[in-house]
């Protein structure tokens, strides 16, 4: 993984793949389907992958970029492997209630709540 990317920072750490949005709103359709690829080169080639996805710096995103965490959900489970979203402010969280996307996704407070829930 040490491609760089340009819409996320991605790292391993102790068998637990970090992914952080680089920006704080993911609106614009070219960079969410960037975001699509990025996110799967985070994870090919990994089997059984314990993937955080970080939101702090994320303000706003689009439905667009809601199907693309759908998706990377999709590749994730198909490697059966674990998704945990966190860090997100109350305004992006209530974006996934009303969707009704929290109950696809576990999402937790924090980064460490989000290791312990691998355990």
């Amino acid at each position: 993984m040490a491609e760089p990317f340009k819409h996320i920072s991605a790292g391993k750490k102790d068998g637990i793949i970090r992914i952080d949005f680089v920006e704080r709103n993911i609106l614009d359709e070219l960079n969410i389907h960037q975001i699509g690829v990025e996110l799967a080169k985070a994870i090919e080639s990994q089997t059984n992958p314990k993937v955080v996805v970080v939101f702090g710096n994320v303000e706003h995103m689009s439905s667009a970029a809601y199907g693309t965490l759908m998706k990377f959900q999709e590749r994730i489970k198909v490697c059966t492997g674990q998704l945990r979203l966190c860090e997100m402010k109350p305004r992006l969280y209530e974006g996934f209630v009303i969707t009704k996307l929290n109950r696809l996704f576990t999402i937790v407070e924090d980064y460490q709540a989000a290791v312990d829930s691998f355990k």
